[in-house]
């Protein structure tokens, strides 16, 4: 090994240096010590649902409805069936090192991901949604609907807000607004968890930039400085929207599924 990867068995990285065994099939690299725990006929990739490293979130959405990527079902499902008892979600960093494999070993599953049981730290599990959400070519509201946010949100009245955001949301790509009122659906169920002492003002602090972001991939300075405060504004104005609206994106009984 040259380059340390995970291994495709156990998901402990195989060190510099070690030696490894490599199915020229299916690639899947391992342990030499994890052979037998392999199984004994291989799968190979299919191709369709191959991810690229980045991406639209088109790129990473199943072809049916709701056009929410397995990723994002995966991470938000394994983050609600044990994380919605700890203090700091998604604020709180996961290791660094263990978010980036984890992150390359789910876009190098495609569409087949492994259990995300065998994380231990809940954190990490964050990590990755939040860092796959980053690494997208543009933000989830979109580099030319990211204005029409930021007006909307900046509206005193709230009722005119609310009106203005839903129009906004409307327009979104169909994977993007999927996406979008999943995520929301989701934030909402951890700011209402009194353990995770996360309220709607921490959760758009903490989302505000990977949600929104900016009007384009190199923005200024300046634009950076005067977007930040706005950024969490659209976050809380989004999250303050009823669930019922989200749901008629996602619809009551999928929200919180992984796709079969």
């Amino acid at each position: 090994v040259i380059r340390p990867e995970p291994c495709g068995v156990c998901g402990s990285r195989i060190r510099f240096g070690k030696t490894a065994i490599k199915c020229c099939q299916c690639q899947l690299l391992l342990h030499s010590k994890c052979r037998e725990q392999c199984p004994s006929l291989c799968v190979p990739r299919p191709h369709h649902h191959a991810w690229p490293r980045e991406g639209v979130l088109a790129d990473f959405a199943p072809s049916t409805p709701p056009l929410v990527p397995t990723l994002v079902v995966q991470c938000v499902t394994e983050v609600e069936t044990r994380g919605l008892t700890e203090t700091g979600l998604y604020r709180v960093p996961g290791a660094e090192q263990l978010v980036r494999e984890w992150k390359r070993k789910l876009l190098r599953a495609g569409g087949a991901l492994p259990a995300l049981s065998s994380v231990t730290d809940i954190h990490v599990v964050c990590g990755v949604l939040k860092d796959f959400l980053r690494g997208l070519k543009e933000p989830l509201v979109t580099f030319s609907l990211h204005p029409a946010f930021l007006r909307a949100a900046d509206i005193p009245d709230d009722a005119a807000s609310d009106t203005a955001l839903r129009h906004v949301v409307s327009k979104l790509p169909p994977a993007n607004r999927d996406t979008l009122a999943f995520l929301m659906l989701h934030l909402f169920r951890v700011s209402q968890s009194p353990d995770c002492k996360m309220d709607v003002l921490n959760l758009s602090r903490v989302f505000g930039p990977t949600l929104v972001g900016h009007s384009s991939a190199n923005p200024t300075p300046l634009a950076i400085m005067e977007d930040t405060p706005r950024q969490c504004k659209v976050v809380a104005r989004l999250l303050s929207l009823p669930p019922s609206f989200w749901r008629g994106f996602v619809g009551t009984e999928q929200e919180n599924l992984v796709p079969i």
